[in-house]
């Protein structure tokens, strides 16, 4: 059984090599898990490090439109208590999911677009314009996806946190998984589940719920994860990660890379 912990991952495709973004993000996260944080902020926390590192697909690291102008970024976090909040092509932030996280506070689920913006701004969030930007051809080359976490604390409580700067090419306005409950993502009382690989697919198989879910019906994660890749056809690249009660797991059809730290409960 675990005690507490979580699972980062940088994106479907995304190689081996930047686990070293996840391990950093994993660690500052899984020291706020030790010292009594919840799953939610843990997870916001860890998120925030892996848009912060400028090598993934999200935050700082987004990925331009078709226009080869245009920035637009989604993000969304949940936890088992179902606090939601989700951002959708937000424009001239640092850290979507930061907002993301802000939206719980409101009576609001989603903010999109301008609305977003205005939002952060008038919480303080200044705006942010020192991109990668990398192009369609770059974003192909390093393979790099939607970043997620999933967590769970002391208490019991599991999170999600998702981000991404879209998919490669993709026009202005275009929305993926993950900003989608259910699809790329999903938290509840009995675990926490993230999507990451071709939004469109994603958003037609609603794998994120369909393996917590199965988690719920006391399958392993691991099991349950490979089970989630098998609603998708041989060719597309997809990956999910999760955590339970009991375990936890990471599957990908590519190269993913990806980070976990997890502290068992001592028999």
């Amino acid at each position: 059984m675990i005690s507490f912990g979580l699972v980062a991952h940088g994106g479907v495709g995304s190689p081996g090599e930047l686990s070293d973004g996840c391990r950093a993000a994993c660690e500052a996260a899984f020291r706020m898990l030790e010292a009594g944080k919840d799953s939610l902020d843990a997870a916001v926390e860890a998120a925030r490090l892996l848009e912060d590192d400028g090598r993934f697909n999200a935050g700082r690291g987004s990925v331009l439109r078709i226009d080869g102008k245009t920035i637009e970024m989604d993000a969304a976090v949940m936890d088992s208590a179902s606090r939601i909040g989700v951002v959708i092509n937000i424009r001239d932030v640092k850290n979507p999911v930061l907002i993301a996280r802000a939206v719980i506070g409101t009576p609001h689920v989603a903010l999109a677009g301008r609305g977003a913006e205005a939002f952060a701004r008038g919480l303080g969030f200044g705006p942010f314009h020192d991109f990668s930007g990398k192009s369609a051809t770059e974003k192909s080359e390093t393979g790099a996806d939607t970043i997620g976490v999933v967590a769970l604390d002391k208490a019991g409580s599991f999170a999600v946190a998702t981000s991404t700067g879209g998919a490669a090419p993709m026009m202005v306005g275009r929305v993926g998984d993950t900003p989608m409950m259910g699809c790329g993502f999903y938290a509840g009382p009995r675990g926490a589940v993230a999507v990451t690989g071709l939004g469109e697919e994603s958003i037609r198989k609603m794998p994120a719920k369909t393996v917590y879910d199965m988690i719920a019906d006391d399958r392993d994660a691991k099991d349950a994860c490979e089970k989630g890749l098998d609603l998708f056809a041989s060719g597309v690249k997809m990956g999910i990660i999760a955590i339970s009660r009991s375990d936890w797991a990471v599957a990908a059809r590519v190269t993913m890379a990806h980070w976990s730290m997890i502290r068992k409960k001592i028999k």
